[in-house]
């Protein structure tokens, strides 16, 4: 990429999630029962305590999710506070995504959220004055900066007037002022590489006595002391939990934090095991030290020791309303900062607009050795070289190489701790499109293939069509086969020969878009009551209060109050037509959505009090009428609704008539679904073609 900070920002991004990962598993343990345990943490221990690698956190999900708010407010410098917490609302389902929903009053992030959702805007909904100083000093104000400081490359200023804005809408007082330090030193961190050099600094962009105290404090320790206990010991009785009410105080955090940088040094492995091994919130204070010492370090930097990049292979989860986003890798969220990081320096950055392009070096996107193949026999290794290269040494018949990506969950290895919501991103009759260099003149066959849930929940293999490979550029192309409306969880590339391959593949690039020709969920899909949310049912984020498989028809969305809203599908669906027959008891109004942004900015088709239909633009609170008018339908009657979405023109076809038509150019593209407001809709099927 063209953009100077682009490695940077991808570094500062795989450093935030390996932290993550780290620290993750001990969460919540003490001091002393990680030490009895471990020792130390100088590399993954997620098999020892039975928990996946890859898992949904609030840290991760927060500091991707919330920096959407730049994108989706067009990079505009002067985003208010009000603006990000909006972007909260539209992102969080209440209960599921994204926060530690521990209780109003004991869950900070909690509590500024019902504030938000009860019309308390930032930063009031954060406030000391409006929540109290111990709930507003928490944690969470610095985990969730690293996006926004990375988005100003060597603009403390500019990073630091985002951060405030961001860290307010939850935080208050010593939470935000930390945060600002924090992210200072990470926007400064891409042209300062002195970890001295960069605290002075940063200490320009705060003026709190306390935190600054704390600071030179933590500095002078660790100046004398190197052994990592022992300046512990020393923060544990002045600064540790035990001293600062609350449940996750930011002071005991942010030192540790400073004191793991300091004597990490220009170690990355030394600095994430020091905040992953002195307990408090260390997910969190992982996560924030491998962010800054990603940006500050390289990538280099990260591989200098045990193979941190290797088992993650860029793989995150960012579980937001936005469901078709949540499958995602560190590519990919890096690509949204460089974009905006490019914007706002006014500089021009070449970004691929391809699914996986493995356009930094070392990065995988998620492909790996497919942990589903048959074969018996290790017959290739997979790494980075100008593409995802897969050597190959030992291909021959019965003896494939198989490599696959993921592209929804796989529940064999999903946490349980924080509820993981996603829709797939990859649907049947989608296109696949993969550019191949073979390297040698031998003749071998590449063959996709996809892995999907059935009915009950089993594992299921579709096999494409081989593709002749040749000597040089290969394209093919491939349409994903019918799944019956069951979700893809991987996608993958089965390498054939009949007579022995040893010979070298690299994937340049591999790409769909665009909404699917023709996927449908249909009929009556529960097998049994006692199976109230199978597989197929999950590929939906729903933020009605019931989303469930119906006794008669497919669906049944209810929701006690306004906008229930359940969608499926990505934000590149951009021209299609979705379709499903409704049928109502008690409700306000409801109908579907289509170009869904989240769950607060869509298009939707509704019924209304049993006697008018409309097309709505919702953009937060603001609802637009496009049109409307009189229409007039019975309870427990099935109509069939059809909303076409075309370039700026939205149409409304019941049972097969064109009822409404309206112009907007609002939204481009997004995923759809339903919407219910205060009642019960049944749904017979749901169709996406174009």
């Amino acid at each position: 990429m063209s953009f100077k900070y682009s490695e940077k920002i991808y570094a500062g991004v795989l450093g935030k999630i390996i932290g993550v990962y780290l620290g993750r598993p001990v969460e919540g343990w003490s001091y002393e029962k990680i030490n009895s345990t471990f020792g130390e943490i100088p590399y993954y221990v997620h098999k020892e305590c039975n928990v996946p690698l890859i898992v949904a956190d609030d840290d991760i999900s927060g500091t991707f999710g919330f920096f959407r708010a730049l994108e989706d407010y067009n990079y505009k410098l002067d985003i208010s506070a009000k603006d990000i917490g909006n972007t909260w609302l539209n992102y969080i389902i209440e209960d599921k995504t994204i926060l530690w929903w521990g209780g109003l009053g004991r869950s900070t992030e909690h509590t500024a959220y019902l504030n938000l959702k009860n019309g308390i805007n930032a930063p009031i909904s954060g406030s000391i004055k409006q929540n109290g100083r111990t709930l507003a000093e928490q944690i969470g104000a610095q985990i969730f900066i690293d996006a926004f400081a990375m988005a100003f490359p060597d603009d403390p200023e500019k990073a630091v007037n985002f951060i405030r804005k961001a860290a307010s809408v939850s935080h208050d007082g010593i939470a935000v002022e930390a945060a600002c330090f924090l992210g200072a030193m990470e926007s400064m961190a891409f042209e300062e590489k002195n970890i001295h050099k960069l605290m002075d600094n940063a200490l320009k962009f705060i003026d709190n006595k306390d935190l600054i105290l704390l600071i030179e404090d933590v500095r002078n320790l660790c100046e004398r002391e190197k052994n990592w206990r022992l300046v512990r010991e020393y923060l544990d009785p002045k600064y540790g939990y035990g001293v600062y009410p609350g449940c996750c105080h930011v002071i005991p955090n942010h030192a540790m934090v400073l004191a793991s940088i300091l004597l990490g040094e220009d170690d990355f492995q030394k600095s994430i095991k020091i905040a992953s091994s002195a307990a408090w919130d260390t997910d969190c204070n992982a996560g924030n030290v491998g962010a800054l010492n990603g940006i500050r370090l390289g990538l280099s930097a990260i591989t200098e020791g045990a193979d941190f990049r290797g088992p993650v292979a860029d793989k995150m989860l960012v579980v937001t309303s936005d469901g078709g986003s949540c499958v995602t890798d560190a590519v990919r969220e890096a690509k949204r900062i460089i974009k905006a990081a490019s914007y706002y320096r006014n500089e021009k950055a070449e970004i691929s607009n391809k699914r996986f392009d493995f356009s930094f070096k070392g990065s995988m996107q998620g492909f790996s050795m497919c942990p589903y193949s048959k074969s018996l026999l290790q017959v290739a290794t997979l790494k980075n070289d100008n593409g995802l290269m897969l050597e190959c040494y030992c291909v021959a018949e019965g003896a494939n190489a198989e490599i696959s990506t993921p592209t929804f969950l796989d529940f064999l290895e999903v946490s349980r701790n924080f509820s993981t919501i996603a829709s797939p991103t990859l649907y049947s009759t989608q296109n696949v499109f993969v550019e191949i260099k073979h390297l040698s003149e031998e003749d071998i066959n590449i063959q996709p293939y996809i892995l999907h849930y059935d009915i009950d929940n089993n594992v299921r293999r579709i096999n494409g069509e081989c593709f002749k490979m040749v000597k040089g550029d290969n394209i093919i192309s491939w349409k994903v086969p019918n799944t019956d409306g069951m979700p893809i969880f991987r996608l993958g590339f089965s390498i054939k020969s009949i007579k022995r391959f040893s010979g070298n593949l690299i994937f340049t690039s591999i790409d769909w878009k665009g909404a699917p020709e023709d996927f449908s969920q249909k009929g009556m899909l529960m097998t049994s009551i006692w199976n109230t949310n199978p597989y197929w049912l999950q590929t939906w984020s729903s933020s009605a209060k019931h989303f469930a498989a119906d006794f008669k028809y497919t669906y049944c969305v209810s929701h006690p109050s306004e906008n229930g809203a359940s969608t499926i599908g990505a934000d590149d669906w951009i021209n299609y037509s979705i379709s499903s027959k409704l049928c109502f008891s008690l409700h306000k109004s409801g109908g579907l959505l289509i170009r869904t942004n989240g769950h607060r900015r869509y298009y939707a088709a509704i019924m209304r009090d049993y006697k008018n239909i409309e097309i709505i633009k919702r953009y937060d609170d603001e609802i637009v009428k496009l049109s409307s008018k009189e229409f007039k339908y019975e309870e427990d009657i099935q109509y069939k609704l059809e909303f076409r979405a075309l370039g700026n023109k939205l149409q409304l076809f019941i049972d097969g008539i064109e009822q409404l038509v309206a112009e907007d150019n609002s939204y481009k593209s997004g995923g759809a679904g339903f919407v219910i407001n205060n009642g019960t809709m049944t749904c017979d099927g749901f169709f996406v073609s174009h």
